[in-house]
């Protein structure tokens, strides 16, 4: 049985009554930023490339094809020519949330920096971030600027080195890291209540960490319904901007 269908107004009460807060998110949380999801009508999974997305995302694809592999994540993850991407509404008040100590921490799919944009502070980041890039060769870190600078594939400008530069990001065929998913865990079993937010619950192992909650004030906030509207004791269907932004910080 789905949980309880749930009100703006019970959700701003579960709200006041928590104060060890914990939510989890996917690419819905960014949709109203303008970033598209995966597996949505129009997102990345139904658009036609010379490869498939979840191909071209993958670390074979990146070893062996690597020209190919930035041209699609340059256009598409970092959107090479397009406005600068900004938070939204559900970003700022989960960073009010978090000033105001009912936030304890965000556990995140997405790898877009959002979160961080919007003032948060404790936000674990299970897929990695485009934010950050590393030469394979000698650790060398990169920001967003050093990818775009030119439409090649990026190499390290240390003197000397020139190893390849990858986005810190988890590639399809490449594990989760293992001190984020740990403090992740332990964020989501002391919660007093988790808001799962954006996200289809398909992805594992990142969506098997709601299953390490033992509260009952799991909420659920979607636009559509998921497989795992079941286990949550309270479900929203809707924009998670426009429902977020109702709640009053108090």
């Amino acid at each position: 049985m789905a949980g309880k269908e749930t009100s703006i107004e019970e959700l701003q009460a579960l709200i006041d009554g928590s104060d060890n807060i914990v939510f989890f998110g996917g690419a819905g949380v960014s949709t109203e930023s303008g970033i598209k999801d995966f597996r949505s009508v129009d997102g990345l999974y139904h658009q036609h490339y010379k490869y498939p997305p979840e191909t071209m995302l993958s670390h074979t694809f990146y070893v062996d094809h690597r020209q190919d592999f930035f041209d699609f994540y340059r256009d598409k993850l970092l959107m090479k020519g397009q406005a600068k991407v900004k938070p939204n509404a559900a970003h700022y008040k989960l960073a009010e949330l978090e000033k105001a100590g009912k936030l304890k921490a965000i556990v995140t799919q997405n790898i877009d920096g959002l979160h961080q944009d919007a003032g948060s502070e404790t936000v674990y980041e299970l897929h990695g971030s485009v934010l950050r890039n590393y030469c394979e060769h000698c650790g060398k870190f990169f920001d967003v600027d050093y990818m775009l600078k030119d439409d090649g594939v990026p190499v390290c400008d240390t003197p000397g080195c020139s190893g390849f530069v990858k986005p810190d990001v988890v590639l399809y065929e490449e594990g989760l890291d293992n001190n984020i998913m740990r403090t992740a865990v332990q964020a989501i079993a002391n919660a007093d209540m988790l808001i799962i937010g954006g996200t289809s619950l398909v992805v594992y192992p990142a969506a098997g960490l709601i299953d390490y909650y033992r509260g009952n004030k799991l909420v659920l906030i979607n636009r559509d319904a998921t497989a795992r509207d079941d286990v949550a004791d309270y479900c929203i269907h809707g924009s998670i901007g426009q429902i977020l932004s109702q709640i009053e910080v108090r």
